[in-house]
């Protein structure tokens, strides 16, 4: 299936997903993707979507819609690491308010992020599952934990590994523009 776009004027990455129905996250399209790796078409960015799921299962037909984010140059940077665990109230979620996109005239729309990892990355996702960010690498696949904390127009982000804490500055994290392709059928 054809999905087309006209990306946000943002120099940076982006990452598309496609949820189902009920709005729930069921397939990432593209993550941390470049300009480049989508084909360029007349009045838009084009990419394909073969009407599976993360998994590789076909998905049942229906309506479905894919909505992104344009992920400007945002710093991150490893403030520290120690064998202390963090002393924050970690939220499930921080909010943060995101540039305007001009082509679809609202408002600074707001995103809900949370801290992710898996067996290999430690991720900035929203709070559906889009991974947006890739934080830090992970050396050793087991037995990891995310926390995020907010502070002024950055986020701090933890990644916990028994007793030792590393600790990132993600500033310019305001740098976003949300997109979206609309809706389509699957059938």
């Amino acid at each position: 299936m054809r999905i087309s776009f006209v990306p946000p004027p943002l120099e940076g990455t982006i990452s598309l997903g496609i949820y189902d129905g009920n709005g729930k996250l069921v397939r990432v399209l593209h993550q941390e993707a470049e300009l480049n790796e989508f084909i360029v078409g007349a009045d838009a960015l084009v990419t394909q979507w073969d009407g599976k799921n993360d998994d590789g299962e076909d998905l049942s037909a229906g309506k479905y819609h894919a909505r992104g984010y344009a992920i400007g140059h945002v710093k991150i940077e490893e403030t520290g690491k120690t064998q202390e665990p963090p002393l924050i109230d970690s939220p499930d979620f921080v909010r943060v308010k995101l540039v305007a996109n001009p082509l679809e005239n609202n408002e600074r729309p707001i995103v809900e992020l949370k801290a992710s990892s898996d067996n290999q990355d430690a991720y900035l996702t929203t709070k559906d599952g889009l991974p947006l960010l890739t934080v830090a690498r992970i050396e050793d696949s087991t037995d990891y934990h995310a926390l995020l904390s907010r502070a002024d127009k950055s986020i701090d982000f933890f990644i916990l590994h028994g007793t030792i804490t590393r600790q990132f500055r993600i500033s310019n994290i305001d740098k976003m523009m949300a997109f979206d392709c609309g809706d389509f059928e699957l059938k």
